[in-house]
């Protein structure tokens, strides 16, 4: 088998890419996979188009293989109908363009081992997604070893490339401020819109290739058999799969069709008040994206492309980096509130995820905030509430309990509520190691957003991660910033919101 460093043209960034084993490109092989696992998309994906280029440089087809394991902790019908319904998505996208589409889901645990090696065996290269947080990172690495092709890693994770930055942030501002000098020379090198395009058609060479390829994967195939996506997505799909059936649906579907909606949405009725509607309650004033940024079925560059695209923006109405989070852009107030979600408050949590190993750990953070949670470890609790107590929302406040029905029923908490609801896990916790092994088991089991570095960020929020030492010192809290139900209710409209969210 004929092995070569190889040199591609390619106009995705070098810094987006890196190598995780020390295999030859062979050029003798079937195909190129793309291993599609977090950036579960087929628009404004790095990982995707570098895939492309591959293909079109080695003269081979392309095969994507978008596989859903069972074995991730927390898996549920929540979850596996949300990626399952942006399967559906991809597949209609691959098929308009004749491009072998492998969608895989395992039925039994274990079942799909060896289907990635197997695939590997007929790859002159394989390319994966880049995603430093949750199980991705322990996979790749306990993968790429065994892998008798080469894998290449892509991150297409953010506007800026992970790999830019040199130092953990462990404070907003100085990221922001960091992030207006540094992201404007990255904006040019964007993803492509749709890849796809440009290698698929239904009378191409590609579709020819792939149409050659398909009997030579039939043992493959027999072995780990395509998923009936529509099936799984019927009324009892999901039924017989050794997964959590009690955490049903959230209120929002999976996949890029739904996720281009709530885009349009955003910016054809939100924006123009995203800055006052985002925390009031008793409003809708945020993009609903977050869940489809996680699970990778819209890109933060297409966010952030459309986003300007109706701001009538262009770089030259780029200010001075100030680190605040206004009157840098250009644009709206509202949207220039929007951008710093995007911009700061995403990518520093991705920051921390790429750099830091222990980012789910209390040594995590920061000096004072481990100083002030040990001066009051023994602080005495009015009230202490166990796990089951919390996810049953059997506690005395009545804001508190909603916004955990919110977050069981929906599969997300409202984004003013979140932050009041990890505070009081913190409040009614015998210790700060218990709130936070409280706060990430309900989280990660019912956010549809959770297990993200942008989630892991909230969390340790609460902790005091990203934030200031806070005066007066209290009990229990120390100097982390404290907030309290009675002055969130003071603060914002909550009647219809604790209507919708009674017991």
């Amino acid at each position: 088998m004929e092995s070569q460093d190889q040199e591609m043209e390619t106009e995705v960034p070098k810094i987006r890419i890196r190598s995780a084993n020390e295999q030859l490109v062979s050029v003798n092989r079937d195909c190129v996979v793309y291993w599609m696992t977090a950036f579960r998309r087929t628009r404004y994906n790095f990982a995707l188009q570098y895939a492309i280029d591959w293909a079109h440089h080695l003269g081979k087809p392309l095969v994507i293989l978008e596989a859903l394991r069972l074995r991730y902790r927390w898996a549920s019908d929540r979850f596996h109908r949300f990626i399952i319904r942006g399967m559906r998505d991809n597949q209609a996208a691959c098929e308009s363009q004749a491009i072998l589409y492998y969608p895989y889901v395992e039925s039994l645990l274990g079942e799909g081992s060896g289907l990635v090696a197997s695939l590997a065996e007929r790859a002159c290269v394989m390319v994966t997604d880049d995603f430093p947080c949750f199980f991705h990172p322990r996979m790749i690495r306990a993968v790429a070893r065994k892998l008798p092709a080469r894998l290449e890693l892509v991150d297409s994770n953010c506007l800026m490339p992970l790999a830019h930055a040199e130092r953990t942030f462990t404070v907003a501002h100085s990221y922001r401020r960091w992030m207006q000098k540094e992201l404007p020379q990255y904006l040019e090198d964007m993803p492509e819109e749709a890849p796809l395009e440009r290698l698929g058609s239904k009378r191409g060479k590609q579709a020819k290739l792939c149409k050659e390829l398909h009997p030579q994967l039939k043992s493959i195939y027999k072995s780990w058999p395509k998923a009936d996506v529509d099936s799984l997505l019927g009324p009892d799909g999901l039924a017989k799969l050794p997964i959590d059936h009690e955490v049903g649906p959230g209120v929002i579907e999976g996949g890029a069709t739904t996720a281009g909606k709530l885009l349009d949405q955003f910016l054809n009725r939100r924006i123009r008040s995203y800055g006052d509607d985002r925390n009031v309650p008793d409003k809708v004033g945020s993009s609903e994206l977050s869940p489809h940024l996680h699970f990778g079925h819209i890109a933060p560059q297409e966010v952030f492309l459309r986003l300007m695209e109706h701001e009538g923006w262009t770089p030259e109405k780029l200010q001075k980096p100030n680190g605040k989070m206004n009157g840098f852009w250009g644009v709206s107030e509202d949207a220039e509130a929007f951008i710093d979600q995007l911009c700061t408050w995403r990518e520093i949590g991705f920051n921390m995820c790429w750099r830091e190993p222990n980012y789910e750990q209390l040594e995590s953070l920061p000096e004072w905030t481990q100083k002030t949670i040990e001066e009051h470890a023994g602080d005495e609790r009015e009230y202490v509430y166990s796990l089951e107590q919390f996810e049953r929302s059997e506690t005395h406040d009545e804001i508190w309990n909603a916004a955990q029905r919110q977050l069981v029923r929906e599969g997300r908490i409202h984004n003013y509520l979140r932050m009041l609801w990890g505070k009081k896990i913190l409040h009614w916790t015998p210790s700060v190691a218990d709130a936070l092994e409280i706060m990430i088991e309900l989280n990660n089991k019912y956010a549809l957003d959770g297990r993200d570095p942008n989630s892991y960020s909230g969390i340790f929020w609460v902790l005091g991660r990203y934030d200031r030492a806070w005066g007066p010192e209290r009990p229990i809290f120390g100097k982390i910033r404290y907030m309290t139900s009675e002055s969130t209710a003071r603060k914002h409209s909550l009647k219809e919101y604790l209507q919708r969210f009674a017991e």
